[in-house]
């Protein structure tokens, strides 16, 4: 399929399995971990995993691979052992995704802790200009992924993803991946037609829509601005079909993969429905 909608998949007894799984579900992009997301230490690929990775990823014919960083990974965090290993980490996901030819890494910005959203956001910037430089060989994206504000995450407000880009030495590095379970928790009300028109505006003023590189396709559990993070199938949460009406049939979308992370269910099987769902809301172009 040509429509850039996928899903997150497993890389349960080896990454070359992933697109395999991601055919079956009815996957045109998939997003990955590159590593276990609940261990700070993950094994370098070697020559011969990384060719088949690719090898797999060329016979499935997948229109795009999206990595994902650990959820452990705290960028904003003071200096000592959790700053300490999140660097180590998040160079060690730049250099699997150089040698697995994925140039594009989802992360999430991460949290202050009680410290202030300036220091926490200066933190973050300080973090990404010492990593872009020590790994000169990973030339890909970085998606900052927008938060639902829970606890003193940051990144739920463009404004957080503004000042890491208008703050780094290296801006061009950096992408945007939106999360809409997130932006709708956030405050962001993608619902509504006037409410879509008036977020995307606010991101294209403060960010530019040529940065925006990845979705991840979430309903709610929770209302709008709760900021809880709670993902939801397509259309059953508190946002309803319409909003992912609106994006699917956003031509400035089209080619921009469109990723679910809504709950599994057996075999990916629920994974194959939410896309069914999003793909019987877009409307033919004939």
């Amino acid at each position: 399929m040509n429509d850039y909608f996928g899903a997150h998949m497993s890389i349960s007894g080896g990454l070359h399995l992933a697109p395999e799984r991601g055919k079956e579900a009815g996957c045109s992009v998939i997003q990955i971990f590159t590593q276990n997301s609940n261990q700070w230490k993950g094994k370098i690929p070697s020559d011969s995993d990384a060719s088949l990775f690719k090898e797999k990823i060329e016979e499935s014919g997948l229109l795009d691979v999206v990595s994902h960083d650990i959820y452990l990974i705290n960028l904003a965090s003071a200096p000592g052992e959790v700053k300490d290993k999140s660097m180590v980490a998040f160079k060690e996901e730049m250099e699997r995704c150089n040698r697995l030819g994925i140039n594009k890494i989802v992360m999430h910005p991460g949290s202050h802790l009680g410290e202030g959203e300036d220091t926490g956001l200066k933190r973050i910037v300080d973090s990404f200009n010492a990593l872009i430089e020590t790994t000169p060989d990973y030339k890909g994206k970085i998606l900052l992924e927008n938060t639902a504000g829970q606890g003193t995450n940051l990144g739920f407000r463009f404004e957080h993803l503004k000042t890491i880009i208008d703050n780094s030495s290296f801006p061009d590095r950096f992408g945007i991946c939106l999360d809409t379970c997130h932006a709708f928790a956030a405050g962001y009300n993608l619902v509504t037609a006037e409410g879509y028109k008036k977020t995307f505006e606010q991101f294209d003023r403060l960010i530019d829509l040529d940065r925006l590189l990845c979705f991840h396709m979430n309903d709610s559990k929770k209302g709008l601005s709760s900021k809880v993070d709670r993902h939801e199938h397509i259309g059953q949460g508190e946002m309803g079909l319409e909003p992912f009406r609106m994006l699917v049939n956003d031509s400035r979308f089209t080619k921009i993969p469109k990723i679910l992370e809504t709950p599994k269910g057996d075999n990916n099987e629920m994974d194959a429905i939410n896309l069914k769902t999003l793909r019987d809301m877009v409307k033919s172009k004939g």
